[in-house]
């Protein structure tokens, strides 16, 4: 049995540039839409946070604003259908990687905020990334990549083909406008070669060796079933 590791954000806030904290959390979508398609596909999932801690489910994810009514309400079912799984993480720092054949970390802002900056998601993600084993990154979950260094300092994702939420994308929200800083530009400073769609909003999935990206929340579906597919054909 495929097993998959989630690594959710633990943060219930984004803190903007100019102090005002902005309710926040893990993305409705990005976290209830692959964990339905893996486990649909029979993999088993293990939840992991920052301490443990049950993440938080960004309320605006479920706004009117965040997509189909059909889609919210399958999103919000299947969310309290695994709710004392969500309840119930692990703490990342006793995970180890080894024991999981694909990692997979939802987005949200809370990344920008915990795991952004976190050591040991850091740790895990060089780790992962050096493994040759699936990893993927959805919407601002790519932030989390600004935590992982090599031994010798530099950054592992320099010169990977990648995506995740870009500006033009932020500054739809109003709130976003006063980000302390912005992912596309923070991965293109870090060494990404970043890519996106040519519209805002539509699905993007980018894959560079063992490196899988979702630009945003429609890209969901699209990103957890290109997972399968390809640990599927790799299987046989």
């Amino acid at each position: 049995m495929t097993k998959v590791l989630f690594v959710v954000s633990a943060a219930d806030r984004w803190t903007l540039r100019d102090g005002e904290v902005h309710p926040s959390g893990f993305w409705g979508e990005e976290l209830a839409m692959p964990h339905k398609i893996f486990t649909a596909a029979g993999w088993e999932i293990t939840i992991a946070t920052p301490g443990g801690k049950a993440p938080t489910l960004d309320r605006l994810s479920m706004s009117r604003t965040a997509g189909r009514p059909s889609k919210l309400r399958e999103v919000a079912a299947y969310l309290k259908s695994i709710e004392a799984e969500l309840n119930s993480p692990r703490s990342l720092d006793g995970i180890d990687p080894d024991d999981f054949d694909v990692v997979f970390y939802p987005g949200g802002h809370g990344p920008m905020e915990d795991l952004s900056v976190d050591p040991v998601s850091g740790a895990l993600l060089t780790k992962v990334l050096a493994s040759g084993k699936p990893l993927a990154l959805l919407c601002h979950a790519p932030a989390a990549t600004l935590a992982a260094t090599d031994q010798d300092g530099s950054w592992p994702f320099a010169g990977y083909r990648m995506t995740g939420l870009s500006n033009l994308e932020e500054k739809l929200n109003s709130f976003g406008r006063k980000a302390r800083w912005l992912l596309e530009d923070r991965l293109r400073e870090n060494g990404a070669d970043y890519v996106k769609a040519r519209l805002p909003l539509l699905p993007f999935v980018v894959v560079d060796r063992n490196l899988y990206t979702g630009q945003n929340p429609p890209s969901s579906e699209r990103l957890a079933e290109r997972l399968v597919a390809d640990v599927t054909a790799s299987a046989h």
